[in-house]
């Protein structure tokens, strides 16, 4: 988001003060915002909080003019590459769903071509009445999109839904409307985490696979405009907002899950961490100890990311690989061997589970880029650059 110009609409919901951390993140990812204020917003929150953390004039007033040639919600709308209302109430929502304009917020609000993005915050009986409802479809068809409120705590005490969907959820959006859709019009299958291969009701063969890598790059493409379908084995994850999520177990359930889906795609990108050895047969009750020696007979897997090099045609096909040792001979053996396109190297040395990781890419010329250490969310995004240079 470095040097987008992001407006906040904040009004009167007692959630105004989590208007704060939204600033802070937006800050972070380097984009300008400037913050519009309702009279009610500015009775919960001080503007001098929120000049100071967005670093900006706060604006409250529809006459609070700079000069006579600045018409200020005509300037304010025109400069900016999306307007957020967050929180969002229910006046503000009837208003704009009726044209109303009788404050500075709802006058940028009209006058902006800017997408709108409005994250509501009230109490649950307000959000689901039948008015407010209405109001919302009306701004949905018109193209005015919203971020869902939670379910937890209220204002009132009570627990329902009406709160105000997490901050970090609302910056995704933001991030999400403003990032280039390059991948738009293509699907792309991303595979993450582990599978677990059952030995018994209660035991299974695994590996420490967090699947956090492949939910970034699931982010990422949903990002960056593509449908994205994300076939995952077992995580604590929470799945990106607007990703087909397809769960699975086993490395079997994963090479279904991925075949069944493939015909449409363009591109596969294979992170998960599959088994290589299942059991060759599954114990029905859970097996005891007490014998002096025990056998665990294991049967090879299926080789998916082989089995796709095979059908793939003029997809592109994207692995990872992982080696205790010799690990980029080994990676560029595994490319030309099941036919892809890019091999993404992990180093083990890095832990599992990490936040930032430190990868090389290597193409199919045996090139080797060697990317710096950083966050998963933002290697997803240099590991999609090198696949949209291949299409």
């Amino acid at each position: 988001m470095k040097g987008k110009k992001i407006l906040l609409g904040v009004t009167g919901s007692i959630a105004a003060y989590k208007s704060c951390e939204i600033i802070r993140l937006l800050i972070k990812e380097e984009a300008e915002v400037k913050v519009v204020m309702t009279e009610s917003a500015a009775r919960l929150i001080s503007p001098l909080t929120l000049r100071t953390l967005s670093m900006n004039e706060v604006y409250c007033s529809l006459f609070q003019e700079v000069n006579a040639s600045d018409v200020k919600h005509i300037s304010l709308a025109e400069k900016a590459d999306l307007l957020l209302i967050a929180p969002a109430t229910a006046n503000i929502i009837g208003k704009l769903a009726h044209g109303l304009a009788d404050d500075l917020l709802s006058t940028v609000a009209l006058a902006t071509k800017a997408p709108i993005v409005m994250a509501p915050a009230m109490n649950e009986a307000m959000y689901e009445n039948p008015i407010v409802r209405c109001n919302m479809k009306l701004l949905k068809d018109r193209d005015i999109r919203f971020i869902e409120p939670e379910v937890g705590e209220l204002a009132s005490g009570k627990a329902g839904k009406g709160r105000l969907a997490d901050v970090g959820t609302i910056v995704d959006e933001v991030r999400s409307l403003l990032r280039e859709k390059d991948f738009s019009g293509q699907t792309i299958i991303v595979s993450a985490g582990p599978t677990r291969e059952p030995i018994d009701p209660v035991r299974y063969i695994s590996n420490p696979s967090t699947g956090k890598m492949g939910f970034a790059l699931a982010k990422a493409a949903m990002e960056r405009g593509a449908k994205v379908i994300l076939v995952t084995g077992p995580t604590h994850l929470a799945p990106p907002r607007n990703v087909k999520v397809i769960r699975v177990e086993t490395a079997l359930q994963m090479r279904k899950a991925i075949l069944e889906n493939f015909r449409r795609a363009s591109i596969v990108v294979m992170s998960s961490a599959v088994a290589n050895y299942r059991p060759k047969k599954k114990a029905l009750m859970k097996i005891e100890k007490g014998k002096e020696k025990f056998v665990l007979e294991l049967q090879e897997n299926p080789d998916i990311l082989k089995e796709l090099g095979k059908k793939k045609g003029k997809k592109i096909l994207v692995g990872f690989s992982l080696d205790t040792h010799d690990n980029i001979r080994r990676a560029k053996d595994k490319l030309l061997k099941k036919n892809l396109d890019l091999i993404v190297v992990s180093d083990p040395s890095a832990g599992f589970g990490v936040i930032e990781a430190k990868m090389r890419i290597v193409d199919r010329e045996g090139n080797v880029e060697e990317l710096p250490k950083l966050p998963k969310e933002k290697i997803a995004h240099l590991i999609l650059d090198r696949v949209k240079k291949l299409s």
